[in-house]
């Protein structure tokens, strides 16, 4: 899956609603952190779900692996996901997520609270792929 796939897929939808099932999909497709790493360690702190993210590096690519308590939050997770697992940290710094999910038109779509939520997520991710 690319961010470009999820792009085109997201306007094949008819509407929000059906958007958000996809984006729930997603979210069970790609959000396969297992149990037992979803402590405390991996627990991102702010957020009002809960929420855990966990990268490694192998072979100079970043793994990144994530879980949520919440289906939507779980999607965005997921998104996430696709934008950078696997990739380089010189992929992740320069990726511009923010304006993939301009195109995908989530930020006029998500509450304040879960587009705050999501941006303190995905500054974390960026700093601890640049250590």
């Amino acid at each position: 899956m690319t961010p470009q796939k999820v792009l085109q897929n997201f306007q094949r939808c008819a509407n929000w609603e059906d958007k958000y099932l996809y984006l729930i999909e997603l979210g069970d497709r790609f959000c396969l952190l297992p149990v037992n790493e979803q402590t405390n360690d991996h627990k991102i702190r702010g957020c009002q779900s809960s929420v855990w993210i966990t990268l490694t590096q192998n072979n100079n690519l970043i793994r990144l692996a994530a879980n949520s308590d919440a289906a939507i939050v779980k999607g965005l997770l997921a998104l996430m996901i696709i934008a950078y697992d696997q990739q380089s940290r010189q992929h992740i710094a320069t990726f511009n997520i923010d304006a993939w999910f301009e195109q995908l038109q989530l930020t006029q779509h998500l509450t304040p609270t879960r587009a705050i939520g999501i941006a303190t997520i995905i500054k974390q991710v960026q700093l601890i792929s640049r250590e």
